[in-house]
């Protein structure tokens, strides 16, 4: 089956078993981008939605080159949603080392 085979699935499953809204609180994402994934209307980037879903429901994890092994979804999380603070050492790396890691996947979107 293909990525977006098994993303599709896995939503499917994961928002039968509770809600819409409970599958996009946990992935840190909207109820209307859920809905959209779902009936293959998603215009925004579906690899970090993939990704999200890998870590949160499939136990996907990476080796963050400052926390260690993580789960792929707070690699997202680290990446998208954490603003720069100065007074916090661990943003401070990962303000530094997530823009050349390999598990990058771009900026705040």
């Amino acid at each position: 089956m293909s990525r977006d085979g098994d993303l599709l699935k896995v939503l499917t499953r994961e928002c039968s078993a509770t809600s819409q809204q409970a599958v996009a609180k946990r992935l840190g994402l909207s109820g209307a981008t859920i809905n959209q994934v779902l009936k293959s209307k998603y215009k925004g980037n579906l690899r970090r939605i993939q990704s999200r879903v890998e870590g949160a429901y499939m136990a996907a994890r990476v080796d963050c080159p400052v926390i260690g092994d993580i789960p792929r979804d707070q690699c997202i999380t680290h990446q998208q949603r954490r603003r720069f603070a100065a007074t916090n050492p661990l943003r401070v790396q990962l303000h530094k080392t997530c823009p050349t890691c390999p598990n990058w996947q771009g900026g705040n979107s």
